[in-house]
């Protein structure tokens, strides 16, 4: 019987994100492995990662490699190549890392186990859709940032880059331009108070940040003598521009989407944590 395409793509994921831990130190978040993938992997490429999809049943958009990563990280742990002490570190265990790649087969070294202990079948995209953590605050976060008033968005890079330590040219500051972003320029003293003048990039954008735009963007550093490069985008970046912001010897630090919400987090910037609680097994075990 030919192998399910899902499972075919959940087996390549397992065996990739084993090696994304290898390659990390084998202790990491669901999100630095992904995030491993989608800009190093030579297999899965970052188009698979990054590709989006409209639920049948829920209208709502989602990422069909999501779903098929976190199965496959639990299946990893099923089976023993990953443990947890709390769902959200995860660390490669002995089996783990000592795999073989070469023998590694996630068809007979990991369903047979997992097939015996859950003894469940396999889900299709929008069933998985169901079992993912609620993140949709990033969503709104940067939804609402696209739709914001260019002042209100200044106002926005400015007080975050407040609560990086960055310390706003007040001649240059961070100012709006006509293609959708910011330009500006700063500074940050390190503890030996050694200041570095750093140029400031920050672009509102649906579409991936391209590596011309950073060839672009290091053009105006060495403009103004920068020393140090950020690139803040409310999208992402593709492998080719990653690749570019490491060239030569001033690196450009780049902060995506995904980064500025845990920035937002992270300083409680005009949001509020909120607390909840998961029911133990006391509660939802059958009697």
């Amino acid at each position: 019987m030919a192998l399910n395409k899902t499972l075919k793509s959940e087996n390549l994921i397992m065996s990739e994100a084993l090696k994304a831990m290898q390659s990390l130190g084998g202790k990491l978040t669901r999100k630095e492995i992904k995030r491993e993938i989608r800009d190093h992997s030579k297999i899965i490429s970052e188009e698979t990662v990054d590709e989006v999809k409209i639920s049948k049943k829920s209208g709502s958009k989602y990422h069909p490699f999501d779903y098929r990563f976190n199965f496959s990280i639990k299946d990893l742990i099923t089976a023993g190549y990953i443990v947890t002490d709390d769902n959200h570190i995860l660390e490669l265990s002995e089996k783990g890392r000592t795999v073989k790649f070469e023998k590694f087969n996630p068809a007979k070294d990991v369903r047979p186990i997992v097939d015996e202990v859950t003894n469940i079948g396999v889900l299709n995209d929008d069933e998985k859709n169901e079992n993912v953590d609620d993140e949709s605050w990033k969503d709104e976060l940067l939804t609402s940032l696209l739709k914001m008033a260019p002042q209100k968005f200044e106002i926005f890079c400015r007080g975050l880059l407040k609560e990086m330590k960055i310390d706003l040219d007040d001649t240059i500051g961070v100012q709006y331009v006509g293609d959708g972003g910011l330009d500006g320029f700063g500074y940050i003293t390190s503890g030996d108070f050694r200041t570095t003048r750093v140029a400031l990039q920050a672009k509102r954008w649906d579409g991936k940040v391209s590596s011309p735009e950073i060839d672009k963007f290091r053009g105006a550093m060495d403009k103004h003598n920068a020393e140090y490069g950020v690139f803040i985008t409310t999208s992402d970046f593709t492998r080719d521009a990653i690749k570019a912001a490491k060239v030569g010897t001033r690196v450009i630090t780049l902060i995506n989407g995904d980064q500025i919400c845990e920035l937002v987090a992270k300083y409680g910037y005009y949001v509020k944590p909120i607390t909840t609680y998961r029911l133990g097994s006391f509660y939802t075990d059958d009697e």
